[in-house]
């Protein structure tokens, strides 16, 4: 039996319309896409790798917050 992981299935989505041409784009497909890049994302953080991205990027901010005072 062959099962599929949602959230590889939304990252591949997110892939493959990242890589469209940007030209021909309507609002309704922008809103699309971000609807999918959201629930991969609500998928993705309580994962171990959700949390490392998160930590990464709360790093990150605080280091752009320590170096702007």
């Amino acid at each position: 039996m062959l099962t599929i992981n949602v959230a590889v299935l939304l990252a591949v989505i997110v892939i493959v319309r990242l890589r469209r041409r940007t030209q021909a784009r309507s609002r309704n497909d922008e809103k699309l896409k971000v609807l999918i890049v959201l629930v991969f994302g609500v998928l993705v953080a309580p994962t171990a790798f959700g949390q490392g991205v998160l930590d990464v990027v709360g790093q990150l901010a605080a280091g752009i917050n320590d170096a702007g005072r």
